[in-house]
């Protein structure tokens, strides 16, 4: 570790380290909430790359597997509950790290405010289509959402990514059993439009080119916000310079085999031609849609409950992961009251109790303005990955500093990295970058004035770590505090029982 060694945290007085590799994957996948994610992200895609919305999500899985590359790398060596904040804090400085922290927040919160507005959309299609409540304001279920992700982020983390866990794989039972009886019916010459099982969704629409791919991959790059989350469990997991880097690598893989596979059955279910490219557009729910063509109506009602459950997920991933990085500025910057509280469970409640009052903000300011539930979703969840992609490029310039060239602030590089991998970060920067610039520079309205609130919220981080006396060094020496926590922590470890040839913490 390349941070100087200071006395860690007495125990018992902090966060709990009582996860494994799969709690810290589940976190992170249920934080994506790939099934709720493609309930609506797909249509976005359509929108704007029509029958070839599937390379959207293959650039946007290449671009992410580019970024993760720095996470995983820097978690190996960076284990703090401040995720983005630590690892941009340990390379780049505190003052840069509070910064990156203050993005994610941001970008969680808006994220979270996004699926928690979609819960109304979908679980208002559930409750209309089985018959128990029609025309509901969408604002009441995402009111309901939000006191009961309230009450269960109360209880023990590892309870969380357990409902997070198994709330995803119902999800996306259902959505591969769709998928399967989409391509059967295809193959077999049994659609109901008479579409066909073809290669369309892998060629572009005329007139489209490498910049429209971009401007449709900010709905991929959506769709995988939260990878990153087990890495805010850095103090909360058992070995986690091993098992963290694992956890993101899973989640990677597994949405991402979903997203490709899912993305294209839509595309097919839904018809590669102009009529079928136009449905997809014009939905509200893909899953709902498909299913009544495919399978019946009642298979659609519980795809909208799943995906109603997934978003549910989602808020609940995002608002703890939020929390946590919130917990973590407030107590590296010395505030132990407030947002630096913690439950008898080891919840950081009062940064929680925040984070959800924000969204709640959002989600009332939004049925005020008389937005519709379609758009308030698309408003914030932009909002959220403008400050979700800002995150990753400073976690890349990061990796890059720390990895090859003189390990940041400490001036210690942390590991030996062959030098030829600098073209994966570099390569990172340059896609997240250019995914930045075709959503920021020459978009339509409403959407044009986003990236204005992303940045006037980047000020308001900018200005309290460059205004708060004595801010940078406290949060210089809890960086420092905790990385000698792990160090601790990571030299005990082989002393457990283990195999002779490869010890394994316990």
């Amino acid at each position: 570790m390349s941070v100087t060694p200071q006395a860690p945290p007495a125990t018992g007085t902090g966060l709990r380290r009582e996860l494994k590799v799969a709690d810290a994957a589940a976190f992170s996948v249920g934080l994506v909430g790939p099934v709720g994610a493609m309930a609506l992200l797909g249509t976005g895609a359509v929108g704007i790359l029509g029958k070839g919305a599937f390379l959207a999500f293959v650039f946007a899985l290449i671009g992410i597997s580019l970024v993760a590359y720095g996470f995983v790398r820097l978690s190996r060596h960076v284990s703090h509950t401040g995720s983005v904040y630590a690892l941009v804090g340990v390379t780049l400085g505190p003052r840069a790290g509070f910064l990156a922290g203050w993005a994610l927040v941001g970008a969680y919160t808006a994220i979270g405010a996004g699926s928690v507005i979609e819960i109304g959309l979908f679980g208002g299609e559930f409750l209309d289509g089985v018959g128990l409540i029609s025309n509901l304001d969408w604002v009441v279920l995402p009111l309901i959402g939000l006191a009961v992700v309230g009450l269960v982020s109360l209880t023990e983390i590892g309870r969380v990514t357990k409902a997070l866990l198994g709330v995803e794989l119902l999800g996306a039972l259902l959505v591969l059993v769709l998928c399967v009886v989409i391509v059967v019916r295809l193959a077999t010459g049994d659609a109901p439009g008479n579409q066909d099982l073809n290669l369309d969704f892998v060629s572009l629409p005329s007139g489209s080119d490498f910049s429209t791919i971009a401007s449709a991959a900010v709905f991929g790059f959506l769709a995988f916000a939260g990878f990153e989350g087990a890495a805010a469990l850095g103090e909360e997991t058992e070995n986690p310079r091993r098992e963290i880097p694992r956890a993101i690598k899973i989640a990677i893989a597994v949405v991402g085999v979903f997203y490709l596979v899912t993305m294209a059955v839509q595309t097919l279910g839904f018809g590669t031609d102009a009529a079928g490219v136009a449905a997809f557009t014009n939905t509200e729910s893909a899953y709902g849609e498909l299913s009544k063509d495919y399978v019946g109506s009642v298979f659609a009602d519980l795809l909208n409950l799943a995906a109603t459950l997934s978003l549910f997920a989602i808020l609940l991933g995002t608002a703890n992961g939020a929390a946590r990085i919130t917990y973590a500025l407030a107590r590296d910057a010395g505030i132990t009251g407030g947002v630096g509280r913690l439950s008898k469970h080891g919840a950081p409640t009062g940064a929680l109790g925040v984070v959800l009052a924000v969204v709640l903000v959002i989600v009332v300011a939004q049925r005020i303005a008389g937005s519709a539930v379609l758009d308030a979703t698309f408003y914030a969840l932009t909002v959220g990955t403008i400050a979700l992609l800002v995150a990753y490029v400073m976690a890349t310039l990061g990796a890059i500093r720390f990895l090859f060239l003189d390990g940041g602030p400490s001036k210690v590089t942390a590991a030996a990295t062959p030098k030829w991998q600098v073209v994966v970060p570099i390569a990172a920067v340059l896609f997240v970058g250019y995914t930045i610039y075709k959503n920021v520079i020459g978009v339509d309205s409403p959407y044009d004035r986003f990236p204005w609130i992303v940045l006037a919220f980047l000020v308001v981080g900018a200005a309290i770590v460059a205004f708060v006396p004595g801010l940078a060094g406290r949060v210089r020496s809890g960086l420092a505090a905790s990385g000698a926590e792990a160090d601790e922590r990571a030299a005990a470890a082989p002393v457990a029982a283990a195999p002779p040839r490869e010890p394994v913490a316990r």
